[in-house]
């Protein structure tokens, strides 16, 4: 793998990693001590580093693994998703238990990715999936790629912004025409913990018994079979299989309900596009029924820092040093192509995110999690999204250039 040193890492990358660690810990500490949310600031900032960690060592990248499966039917990226989302799923209800322990209907758990289920969220869901395989990455995935020198991925990120404010634009009408209307689903209203636990695992167990029965194994540049080989000594170098990363996400996810929220990471750069919205007067004067819904909720910003920017920032700073400790901090400047790409790319994703309350972490990741099923339409039509996006790069790359 490009980057990986037998011998070990080069004393100038390693130094450089435990600086950017170093001081992330050190910030982590100041901002415990803090009044009011330092510990709050402080958590977030400590679980967005090892969110970070995490996605940049198992290349934890929504389309990536999708079109993975698209292109060569290699299914290990989706199999370490659903690896997640199993143990989230089983995580979540012990949580619930305590939270809300008899999951009466009109009553939810607070803070979960539960949203109303309607052609909205459909739609919504289908253009962030085209807007990932229009930019080549999901949303978590461009805020990983920051940390590896990605420069395409600040287009993909701008876009994003224009995209919420598009979303915010709309907003009214289509919570008015449908919004407003559309049930709130949660499985243990019908089934109860037990039932939605379980129903949850049969259909997450069905999901990778298929992946695996059309799963092909990637070959080596030797043409035999590739294998994941993770060791102590190659921990730093090597990427982590794909079940590991599912496995430390769920993890993740888990721990961030427990002590602070669900996790996402479009509630800071949606309230940094309402807030310059707002100040620009162009949000309309009222978003109707919009801070009522849980879910990756944005606000107008009055303090610098907020715990989900915390964890936004952790998150990048995490994936820099990780980075940097395996050789694959490569910056490269895009060409014009590719940065209108990711630019327009972002635009769809800003805007499905928007509407849909989520996106691919918050709303797909974190809602299935939740047993919303608000969370498996998105993951459905996402998916769908994305496979018209790839069918449609596909096409495009085939067309022979003219002059």
């Amino acid at each position: 793998m490009p980057g990986a040193v037998a011998s070990g890492i080069p004393a100038r990358r390693a130094l450089s990693a435990l600086v950017i660690l170093g001081g992330l810990l050190y910030a982590a500490a100041r901002l415990h001590d803090l009044p009011g949310e330092g510990r709050t600031l402080s958590l977030s900032l400590l679980l967005g580093l090892a969110f970070g960690i995490v996605l940049q060592r198992t290349r934890f990248c929504f389309y990536c693994m999708m079109r993975d499966y698209f292109e060569h039917r290699n299914a290990l990226g989706l199999l370490g998703l659903v690896a997640a989302l199993l143990v989230g799923t089983l995580g979540y209800h012990v949580l619930f238990g305590a939270f809300l322990p008899s999951p009466i209907p009109g009553r939810l758990p607070p803070g979960a990715h539960i949203g109303p289920v309607s052609w909205v969220l459909a739609v919504g869901a289908l253009v962030f999936g085209l807007g990932m395989a229009l930019s080549g990455s999901c949303i978590s995935a461009h805020l990983y790629r920051l940390g590896e020198g990605a420069a395409a991925s600040p287009f993909a990120l701008l876009g994003a912004l224009v995209g919420f404010g598009l979303g915010f634009a709309s907003w009214n009408t289509l919570y008015l025409s449908a919004i407003q209307s559309a049930p709130v689903a949660w499985l243990p209203h019908s089934l109860g913990y037990g039932g939605s636990a379980l129903l949850q695992t049969v259909l997450l167990g069905g999901i990778a018994w298929l992946l695996l029965r059309t799963h092909r194994s990637p070959t080596a540049p030797d043409g035999h079979p590739a294998t994941e080989r993770p060791s102590l000594t190659t921990l730093l170098t090597l990427r982590w299989p794909a079940t590991t990363g599912g496995l430390l996400v769920a993890l993740i996810a888990v721990l961030a309900y427990l002590r602070i929220a669900p996790l996402g990471v479009t509630a800071e750069l949606g309230s940094i596009a309402r807030t310059l919205a707002a100040n620009g007067s162009l949000l309309p004067e009222r978003l109707e029924g919009l801070d009522s819904f849980a879910g990756c909720a944005t606000i107008i910003k009055n303090t610098l820092l907020s715990p989900n920017g915390a964890f936004v920032l952790a998150l990048i700073g995490g994936a820099w040093a990780a980075a940097l400790a395996a050789g694959q901090f490569r910056p490269q400047w895009p060409d014009w192509r590719s940065a209108s790409r990711n630019f327009g790319g972002g635009i769809l994703m800003g805007w499905g995110a928007m509407v849909a309350l989520g996106c691919t972490v918050g709303t797909l990741l974190s809602g299935i999690m939740a047993a919303a099923v608000s969370g498996w339409i998105f993951a459905l039509f996402c998916t769908a999204g994305a496979w018209l996006g790839w069918r449609l790069r596909v096409h495009v790359a085939s067309r022979p250039r003219i002059g």
